[in-house]
């Protein structure tokens, strides 16, 4: 059974005071008398909340019907197909090779999701929901992705146990089995994460330039950086940077190969190495941490914060940025979806922001702040300061 840690709740408890427990307790069981749904469908001032909560739970209830039809459209490229124009019911059977009896049941469920809509002359086009999933290459390759997710989910409780090994696991290679190392993963692996990270990093990359500027700054590392991406863009975006990926031999191989495909070799170089093992390169005034810490415990992740606040020179900077948590009392940016999906990958935990800064100051750093950004469901962006 895996060991999983537990968050602090000494840091995301909320109290409350004792008259709103009571209350709540009260409502509770004023919400689950029976005949309560009855009686608040025939009250015109209770009905529209009764329609709207009744909504909402069949919604939970067809959620995965949902994501199934987004899956659907995507591997029959339908909304690829109605992106250049408009499409009959038949030109779409013809052109995905689905018969049209059933391709207009997921049709019709596209058009009731967002997906699609409904265009004259009996035609389809895309919805507002199907025209970011078409124009972005990340969401389509998560959307594919997600499958294996689902796969494990079919028993949810075996996961909740600690016992679950399924394919989640076996697809991340430093996940899962404790004994596993970088010398008996194929690079084939390595590589093959580093792709779909890489793909589906777009919209966290403009999260961080829009809340963090670099033009202070004259040396990156991006630590765990993958193939590069966020590296290159960084490059691209601020001249005036030499940036330096630091991952697994086995990656910054590909990496490399990537960063001189985009005719960055002279300003990124990719270092191999294991930040779990070995010391981070020294001499860069600016470190980053996209979307690593919530891959591991908060051991790892302790120990890598302290190598990154030794790494940096006094007055450098460290960026971590990653989905966090919601604290007591926000709104949920996609934190159910997270907590399952890390469970699933049988390593790391999702944070707060709150839970992150406390790690960030046990590693040395006494200036930690959070930052502004457009998007924080993509991910929410921490600096800290060396002092």
């Amino acid at each position: 059974m895996r060991h999983l840690d537990l968050s602090r709740a000494d840091l995301t408890h909320l109290d409350r005071p004792a008259w709103r427990d009571r209350f709540a307790a009260w409502f509770d069981d004023v919400l689950t008398r029976p005949g309560i749904y009855r009686w608040a469908l025939s009250n015109p001032i209770t009905r529209w909340f009764t329609q709207y909560r009744t909504r909402q739970v069949f919604n939970l209830m067809a959620g995965f019907v949902h994501t199934q039809v987004l899956l659907a459209c995507v591997r029959l490229n339908l909304l690829a197909h109605v992106k250049t124009a408009p499409k009959t019911l038949d030109e779409l059977a013809t052109l995905t090779r689905v018969p049209a009896g059933g391709l207009q049941r997921l049709v019709q469920s596209a058009v009731s999701l967002g997906l699609l809509e409904q265009r004259s002359q009996q035609r389809y086009g895309l919805g507002p929901l199907g025209a970011p999933v078409v124009s972005h290459p990340g969401i389509q390759a998560m959307i594919e992705h997600n499958q294996l997710l689902y796969q494990d989910m079919l028993d949810p409780v075996a996961i909740l146990q600690s016992q679950w090994q399924g394919a989640m696991s076996d697809y991340w290679p430093y996940a899962g089995n404790a004994e596993q190392t970088p010398d008996n993963t194929s690079a084939q692996a390595y590589a093959r994460y580093s792709e779909l990270m890489a793909a589906s990093q777009t919209f966290v990359i403009e999260e961080i330039l829009a809340a963090y500027a670099f033009d202070g700054h004259r040396s990156a590392l991006d630590v765990g950086g993958g193939m590069g991406r966020f590296a290159c863009e960084l490059a691209l975006a601020y001249p005036q940077l030499a940036v330096r990926v630091f991952d697994l031999p086995d990656v910054c191989r590909v990496s490399q190969q990537q960063i001189a495909g985009r005719g960055l070799a002279e300003r990124v170089q990719a270092v191999p190495g294991d930040f779990t093992q070995e010391t981070l390169p020294s001499g860069a005034d600016v470190i980053t941490l996209v979307r690593i810490a919530h891959d591991h415990a908060d051991a790892v992740v302790l120990a890598l914060l302290k190598a990154i606040h030794q790494a940096l020179p006094v007055g450098g900077r460290f960026v971590l940025a990653e989905p966090m948590a919601s604290e007591p009392g926000q709104r949920p940016e996609g934190d159910a979806y997270f907590h399952f999906y890390l469970l699933a990958m049988g390593s790391g935990r999702l944070r707060t922001p709150m839970e992150l800064m406390h790690l960030m100051h046990q590693a040395g750093f006494s200036q930690v702040e959070l930052l502004s950004n457009p998007m924080p469901v993509h991910a929410r962006v921490l600096l800290g300061r060396k002092v």
